[in-house]
């Protein structure tokens, strides 16, 4: 549940940025895959890979986690 959540709040800022997830996931320097897999909510994001997200997005850590 709080994994869907996690990808969901992703997917919606990086939309909002107009950013494809080839090129978050290049300025996150995370494989395309591994983006994909975390918005479908079908991996768990390593605290690591949610802080590279975070900074690619410009947010804070604690604003991809759910409340």
């Amino acid at each position: 549940m709080v994994t869907k959540r996690v990808g969901a709040t992703i997917r919606r800022l990086r939309e909002a940025r107009g950013l494809s997830q080839v090129a978050l996931a290049r300025q996150a320097t995370i494989g395309r895959v591994t983006l994909v897999r975390i918005e479908a909510g079908t991996q768990d994001p390593t605290l690591t890979t949610l802080a590279r997200i975070a900074r690619a997005l410009g947010v804070r850590l604690r604003d991809l986690l759910p409340a």
